[in-house]
């Protein structure tokens, strides 16, 4: 895993920008601490910091392929999982390889078949190559959007990296947040291609950005196809394991300790039992995260039953991993510090409270031990497992789910906002807009019934919108410390069968992710094959609330600050006078936001354009 940043310009001779580069390149030093490197000529420049996985030695970058034609210059951020065979056709066509990295496979890969390179990809990526042969840059980001990569157009060119803060290095990029940039921050619409900054935009998940002379161009090389699905259930349920089975053994390949993240749930205890038969006598190492008395002092609420801990133990006992709990305090949680450090991470006051606190100290107990972690992210949104996916309210509801069910931050009310900006920004019209685009997107098949469809639509707008926010997330808080996290169910191959399985497929037993557990069921504890869902753990310590309090009233002190044009003072004065003790959800979600809308603009600076 790495950053890569760069810069194009058509006009001007970039041999003389090396500091600028620098000071580009150094904004991801966290996401790659092994090593730094630059590349820089007359019209492209590009940065690398790398995190070093895959042949330490060999996989340096910039990396360069000297032709006839001209150099072409590669940086790199991912893994490619199948990049054994790839290295083997490429060889049998005549390519010969000075490292063992897939860093190179990807080079020449791009050398022999160009740009289409990216139809035979598996893996989760974001490059780019500056191709001197035709004085061209091409961008290329993974199929599910793991890997982030944004870029903005120049007058006579572009900037691009990793992440945003790259790009605002550079003083051609003013530091603007409009209308739209807002809407984004505040709708939870989560819209593909859109930053928050004016005039940033993400490489779109499967896309090809290619950038000469003539300006810019985007081409799309996969989608979430709707195909007829002919399989029964017990060739699905067969088909499925098969594919965990070899997505598993690829992503476990690493010249550096691995390990996984293990929750007591479905999702990561199967990746866990996989991992462990691949492994043989290696004991797997696991991580869970805890909170202090939250096993002994646990209550039962909307989103979960049940703590996650005796069930963590349960499959760590089943599968005799090497187990380490990682217990946080409240204390340490609620640091102002650690808000800091998780808002810089992420770039973008979208966060999910304690959840992305805890989330960062995980991580960095985890880094002191290893360096690649597997994780069960994205499983609810593919085989069907949220809870809100099962209630037929939400399911016939014109909104996007994660809105209407009001899970986590994903409050329609606005709690906390100026009453004025939520009016002037519009924002149950752009939510709509947003959500009927979406719709307008998935490909209904004649055999599809309107309840069918609509079940297509529920995991199409999850796997499309929601996914992407909890993986970019992931990627913040890994990244952040110099922790590559892998994402087997992110796998495009198991994406694409499970997306076309019927709903009555996906729910065969009664339950939720019925196909995932027929897979997986005889490799676990009963316990856990067949426990609900519980989302990511959140703190009952009725410490952390007051702490939200007590910074809430340090920040209505600062009567100046920049953050009172989005929130409403009056409504922060009242939440933080409230009875901690009984605190409900919407008011502690509000508080976070504040929280981090405050800390966001004191370290991002950005100027706001109201409407």
């Amino acid at each position: 895993m790495c950053g890569i940043t760069g810069w194009v310009s058509f006009d001007r001779d970039l041999t003389h920008e090396q500091k600028v580069l620098d000071a580009m390149t150094e904004t991801m030093a966290c996401r790659g601490p092994d090593a730094c490197g630059t590349w820089v000529d007359r019209h492209a420049a590009l940065g690398h910091r790398r995190l070093a996985v895959i042949d330490l030695v060999g996989g340096a970058q910039p990396m360069t392929v000297h032709t006839e034609q001209g150099d072409v210059t590669l940086v790199y951020s991912g893994e490619t999982y199948n990049f054994v065979e790839l290295r083997d056709e490429l060889t049998r066509q005549g390519e010969r390889f000075a490292t063992s990295s897939d860093t190179e496979v990807v080079l020449r890969g791009y050398l022999r078949w160009g740009a289409a390179l990216a139809d035979r990809l598996n893996g989760m990526y974001a490059f780019a190559i500056w191709d001197a042969r035709d004085q061209k840059l091409v961008m290329i980001r993974d199929r599910m959007g793991i890997k982030p990569l944004y870029y903005y157009r120049t007058p006579d060119g572009v900037l691009f990296g990793s992440e945003q803060k790259a790009i605002l290095a550079n003083p051609l990029v003013k530091r603007v947040v409009d209308a739209d940039g807002l809407r984004e921050v505040l709708s939870y619409a989560f819209t593909p291609g859109h930053a928050i900054w004016a005039d940033i935009r993400q490489v779109e998940p499967a896309t090809v950005v290619t950038v000469d002379v003539a300006g810019v161009r985007e081409r799309t090389y996969w989608r979430l196809e709707t195909r007829p699905h002919t399989d029964d259930v017990d060739t699905s349920v067969g088909r499925v394991r098969e594919l965990l089975d070899d997505i598993v053994r690829r992503q476990l390949v690493a010249d550096v300790p691995r390990c996984l993240l293990l929750s007591g749930g479905l999702d990561s205890g199967t990746l866990t039992a996989l991992a462990a038969a691949h492994l043989g006598g290696e004991r797997v190492p696991t991580f869970a995260v805890d909170f202090m008395g939250q096993a002994e002092n646990f209550k039962p609420d909307d989103l979960r039953d049940t703590p996650d801990t005796p069930f963590i133990h349960a499959v760590a006992e089943h599968v005799g991993s090497e187990h380490t709990d990682i217990v946080l305090d409240p204390k340490t949680l609620a640091d102002p510090d650690v808000r800091k450090a998780a808002l810089i991470a992420r770039e973008v006051p979208v966060g999910a409270g304690d959840m992305d606190f805890s989330l960062y100290l995980l991580f960095t107990a985890i880094r002191e031990k290893s360096t690649v972690a597997l994780s069960g992210e994205s499983a609810d949104e593919i085989f069907g497992g949220y809870k809100h996916m099962h209630v037929p309210e939400i399911q016939r509801a014109r909104v996007f789910p994660w809105i209407a069910v009001n899970v986590g931050p994903f409050d329609k009310d606005a709690t906390g906002l100026n009453p004025q900006l939520v009016s002037q920004l519009k924002l149950e019209e752009y939510r709509l807009d947003r959500y009927d685009s979406a719709v307008g997107e998935v490909e209904r098949l004649d055999s599809d019934d309107d309840f069918e469809y609509r079940m297509r639509v529920m995991i199409y707008l999850h796997v499309t919108r929601f996914m992407r926010y909890l993986l970019d997330r992931k990627d913040r808080m890994s990244m952040a410390v110099g922790l590559e996290v892998r994402v087997p169910f992110c796998d495009h191959r198991l994406v694409e069968y499970v997306y076309n399985a019927p709903w009555s497929l996906k729910t065969y037993d009664g339950r939720e992710k019925s196909l995932l557990r027929g897979a997986a069921k005889e490799m676990l504890p009963e316990s856990v094959a067949w426990r609900p869902k519980s989302p990511y753990p959140s703190t009952q310590d009725p410490y952390y609330s007051r702490e939200l309090q007590h910074q809430g009233k340090e920040l209505l002190t600062r009567r100046n600050h920049e953050v009172f044009e989005l929130v409403d003072r009056g409504w922060l004065e009242a939440a933080t006078e409230r009875d901690s003790s009984a605190m409900d959800r919407l008011t502690r979600l509000g508080l976070e936001r504040t929280l981090d809308l405050a800390v966001w603009m004191d370290v991002y600076h950005p100027e706001l354009k109201l409407p």
